[in-house]
């Protein structure tokens, strides 16, 4: 197996290719790889261990997209959106901002969203059980030590269930972990697809 020392087009370690790959790696691509046929940067960056890749695969699947969710998809993209901003990740909020963006589907609202977002003013687009979330997943990400169960009790006061306030800090959860695997190895867009939509679906 031949293996550069890095790869600094697509992270600050190596990644390996699908030509590369032992048996063991293949079945962790090809576990893998997003509706395009390929496999994003964000997994394929655990290629030197595939354990690694097979555990983060099944992780992003149960948070974002597990059978047992009750999480609107729509509003899981955005909060994952909005965790990737304030933690300045460009990688995932292009994935998750377009993934939002379709799920939406209305382009009008998608833009009020995403300006809500970037000026750090939810309120702007959102109100009630959302804004609470939103609000929850900003401190959480920023000061995670200064959190109180005033925040929870924010989201129960709209009507959220404590298994959906589970669902909100899991996403929450998850992505200040993805934050740091990109932004910690230097993960570009360099070769991704983006977006779990290719386009036509």
């Amino acid at each position: 197996m031949s293996v550069v020392a890095s790869d600094p087009g697509r992270a600050w370690v190596r990644m390996l290719d699908d030509d590369e790959a032992t048996a063991d790696l293949l079945e962790a691509l090809d576990d893998a790889r997003s509706p395009s046929g390929t496999v994003d940067n964000v997994m394929r960056v655990h290629s030197l261990r595939p354990d690694l890749m097979r555990a983060h695969t099944e992780l992003y699947r149960t948070v974002l997209h597990g059978d047992a969710r009750r999480l609107p998809p729509w509003l899981a993209e955005v909060l994952a959106t909005y965790v990737a901003m304030l933690d300045g990740c460009d990688y995932a909020v292009a994935h998750h901002g377009a993934n939002a963006r379709h799920l939406i589907g209305d382009d009008a609202r998608a833009d009020a969203v995403e300006r809500a977002l970037r000026d750090r003013d939810p309120a702007a687009a959102f109100d009630g059980a959302e804004l609470a979330m939103l609000r929850y997943a900003e401190v959480l990400t920023l000061a995670p030590g200064e959190v109180t169960v005033d925040a929870v009790e924010a989201m129960r006061e709209h009507g959220v269930d404590d298994e959906v306030v589970l669902e909100v800090n899991a996403v929450v959860g998850y992505f200040a972990y993805v934050v740091r695997l990109l932004t910690g190895l230097g993960v570009s867009l360099d070769g991704d697809v983006v977006g779990n939509f290719p386009e036509g679906t």
